[in-house]
């Protein structure tokens, strides 16, 4: 079996792959991502994992390459991830009672032959009223910070999500059934 490298730092997306008992090592890429605010929110969540594909691809002559970016989109506008305490309770704020969109661009790319695949998948999750001391409850954990949309729908996060619409994995970063589906056309089987 080739090598297959996943191009990201996010533990969160090593765990889902080890959980379908995909090989892989772990080399993540180097490259700067910046969001911007002229692309279509598909569009842009696709070019930025190209370009975090092409990054980490320089270093393998023959390997298949598996990078991603997930961000929230409200409104039309990209929501990245918090830095701060005070910018996850604004975020998390805009979410309260609302619905919003969770885009994850990836790319799948063969090094030796050049060909790739970059898909962007969209889930809908739709978030309950939170009160003023939930959200500051919630944001003292630290669970929010530097997680896309100020929250984690796998660990405490869960309680403020009234329903999804959409690939769960999505929303946690990596949509499964849509990676492992386009992995095969590089000859890469999970089952």
């Amino acid at each position: 079996m080739r090598k297959v490298v996943l191009a990201s730092a996010s533990p969160r997306r090593r765990e889902l792959l080890e959980k379908i008992g995909l090989k892989f090592e772990v080399d993540p890429s180097d490259f700067a991502e910046a969001a911007s605010g002229d692309l279509e929110p598909h569009i842009q969540a696709k070019q930025l994992s190209l370009a975090k594909a092409k990054t980490t691809a320089e270093k393998y002559p023959d390997a298949i390459i598996i990078a991603a970016d997930t961000f929230g989109v409200l409104d039309g506008q990209i929501i990245g991830k918090p830095r701060t305490g005070s910018a996850a309770k604004k975020m998390l704020r805009m979410l309260s009672g609302r619905s919003h969109l969770v885009i994850t661009g990836f790319t799948i790319m063969d090094t030796g032959s050049g060909k790739h695949i970059s898909r962007s998948i969209e889930t809908k999750v739709y978030f309950r009223t939170l009160t003023d001391a939930e959200i500051d409850d919630y944001v003292s954990t630290g669970e929010p910070l530097d997680k896309a949309g100020a929250y984690a729908i796998q660990e405490l996060g869960a309680i403020f999500i009234k329903k999804i619409v959409g690939d769960y994995y999505n929303v946690i970063g990596l949509p499964l059934c849509a990676v492992t589906e386009s992995l095969k056309q590089f000859g890469i089987r999970v089952l």
